[in-house]
């Protein structure tokens, strides 16, 4: 080769190895092109060429491989990129790539069967891992080292902890190292079985980061685990931010939200993992006020968000009904060009359905590219819940034609906005249609759903009907439907025949003989209202003292009913008085 030419090649190569785009890879592939390297040398930098563009473009690089000359499409390295490219996201692409491998009998090599197994435990109820540890143990290569970790990982990614510790005994000491142990603990994490993970843990003959990080996280999401997560944490004698994070996580998932905010204060450093899970943690504790106030913090630590922590955000505007609040987050998220997926879209959705901006919601709603069935619960139930049912209806019946994923909780959603609409005749014919027409299994929730639309119609008898021959046993909130429906529909002897079935299930308390109560004081039985109230003293029953609960520029009022402790009691009575004397002149 002439030595000009070398010297272009070789500066081709090295902009090969540095590509950090698509259009970088392109501009390789029609140097090649123009220069007759590609011709002159196929395999190998065919080869280059694929594993550029695979690390920045899974597209550009299905393109490329259709193309590629013969000798190359025969050489076990390009399948195996492909497949590695599409394992974690596109596993069953993956795996279809394997197959067509097979057809072209491209005999696989140690690096296949590790990628393939890879998109065999991403791809969910995937087992063909099976007949793939089948193929490696016909080839020889089931003792390679990559094989076996990736196989140990594999059984543990679908629950089957005896195949993949069969795997990790019989490959002995020799063909073991960290990872393979790694896999194991990784394993009894996924399946739940923490003291095997345990005991695989302390017999590991060393320990990395991600050793210690596993157990952790599998501790802390386990019922009554955090305790033992933090012993080992305390142990630790190298802690990473993957460990802090688990940690903060597992204080979080279990609602120990002080804790987690002191060892959150306590970190060395912070990415925004960090401040997603504590933002997350927030929210799921019902603090989005907290949540808000770290959200701030970290736009203010110049933290871009993630996902996580953009949806934590939204979500806690939606808590709050802080609409100005979630309307400038709204604009944030765009401005910066935040990743703005169906997730966050359907976050803000609901924000501005819980918020009252129904104009706003439909209109993320409508722009959508792609909806999720969340995305549309959350609009039926936003509709639902503003009063709008017959819409919520027409929504069901939309997303029904299009062929949209639906779920329990569709028709859940659905069946309640019937129920706070009035509309008895549409909630029946869908709730009819539940297992023939949408494959779906009526669930307690469900005959609830029922049974309130029956009651607050004043249909008692058929709601009495529903709840005696329902296929499961019924719960004590459909008895305490029944009730509250007997009550405004003026039924005494349902609502004697729903505290008795109340007592029997042991959820007679205080509020469902308060409730017997009023309603024997609606019909002037007040002998029977004396009988109440001695019963609930001797029982020593109390009436839960009504509160409510409401944030005004971000400062939260609670309202106690007989309380006069309010700074603002005096300008608070003065309205009320003024609106009840408002109402009395209309």
């Amino acid at each position: 080769m002439p030595p000009r030419l070398a010297v272009a090649l070789t500066s081709l190569l090295s902009r090969l190895r540095a590509c950090r785009s698509a259009s970088h890879a392109l501009q390789c592939h029609a140097l090649l092109l123009t220069s007759g390297h590609l011709a002159a040398s196929p395999l190998r930098l065919s080869n280059l060429l694929l594993l550029a563009l695979a690390s920045v473009s899974s597209a550009h690089a299905d393109a490329f491989f259709a193309r590629l000359p013969e000798p190359a499409a025969h050489d076990p390295f390009p399948w195996n990129t492909l497949i590695r490219t599409h394992a974690p996201a596109n596993p069953r692409k993956a795996l279809l790539y394997f197959a067509r491998m097979r057809r072209r009998a491209v005999p696989p090599d140690a690096y296949t069967f590790p990628a393939v197994l890879k998109a065999c435990g991403c791809a969910p109820g995937c087992r063909v891992g099976i007949l793939v540890h089948a193929e490696a143990v016909r080839r020889g290569l089931d003792g390679d080292l990559f094989t076996v970790n990736a196989l140990i990982s594999f059984y543990g990614r679908i629950r089957d902890c005896r195949s993949g510790r069969k795997v990790f005994d019989e490959a002995g000491g020799g063909t073991r190292d960290l990872v393979s142990w790694n896999s194991m603990v990784a394993g009894y994490v996924w399946c739940g079985e923490m003291e095997l993970a345990q005991e695989v843990f302390d017999e590991m003959p060393q320990r990395d980061a991600f050793s210690w990080a596993t157990m952790i996280d599998g501790y802390g999401k386990q019922a009554g685990g955090v305790d033992r997560a933090r012993e080992l944490f305390d142990r630790m004698p190298d802690r990473d931010l993957v460990c802090w994070n688990s940690m903060i996580d597992g204080y979080a998932r279990h609602g120990r939200m002080d804790q987690a905010r002191t060892l959150f204060e306590e970190m060395p450093e912070r990415n925004v993992i960090s401040w997603s899970v504590i933002i997350d943690g927030y929210v799921r504790c019902g603090e989005p006020k907290e949540a808000l106030e770290y959200f701030q913090r970290m736009l203010r630590c110049g933290i871009r968000p993630d996902r996580i922590a953009a949806v934590g955000a939204v979500t806690a505007c939606a808590q709050l009904g802080a609409l100005e609040q979630g309307r400038w987050l709204h604009s944030y998220l765009e401005k910066k060009k935040v990743l703005f997926d169906v997730v966050v879209q359907t976050a803000l959705v609901d924000m501005y359905m819980k918020c009252g901006r129904l104009d706003l919601a439909t209109l993320i709603f409508e722009s959508m590219a792609e909806k999720s069935v969340v995305t549309w619960n959350v609009m039926i139930v936003g509709l639902g819940t503003h009063g709008y049912g017959l819409d919520a209806v027409m929504l069901f019946h939309r997303m029904e034609t299009e062929g949209a994923p639906m779920d329990d909780l569709s028709v859940l959603a659905v069946l309640t906005a019937c129920t706070h609409a009035g509309l008895v005749s549409d909630g029946l014919k869908i709730f009819h249609r539940m297992r023939k027409d949408f494959g779906i299994d009526p669930k307690v929730e469900h005959y609830g759903a029922l049974v309130d639309l029956l009651g607050r119609a004043g249909r008692l008898d058929e709601a009495r009907h529903t709840i005696e021959t329902m296929p499961m046993e019924p719960t004590p909130e459909l008895w305490g439907s029944l009730l509250a429906a007997c009550r405004s529909h003026r039924c005494v002897e349902l609502a004697e025949l729903s505290v008795e079935r109340l007592a029997n299930l042991g959820a007679d308390d205080s509020g469902v003989y308060v409730l017997l109560s009023n309603i024997y004081a609606d019909e002037g039985m007040w002998d029977d209202v004396l009988r109440i109230r001695k019963l609930m003293s001797a029982e020593g029953m109390k009436k839960d003292i009504g509160r409510s609960v409401i944030e005004v520029d971000g400062q939260t009022h609670e309202f106690v009913n007989g309380g006069s402790s309010h700074i603002c009691k005096d300008e608070i009575y003065l309205t009320l008085w003024n609106l009840s004397n408002m109402v009395a002149s209309i």
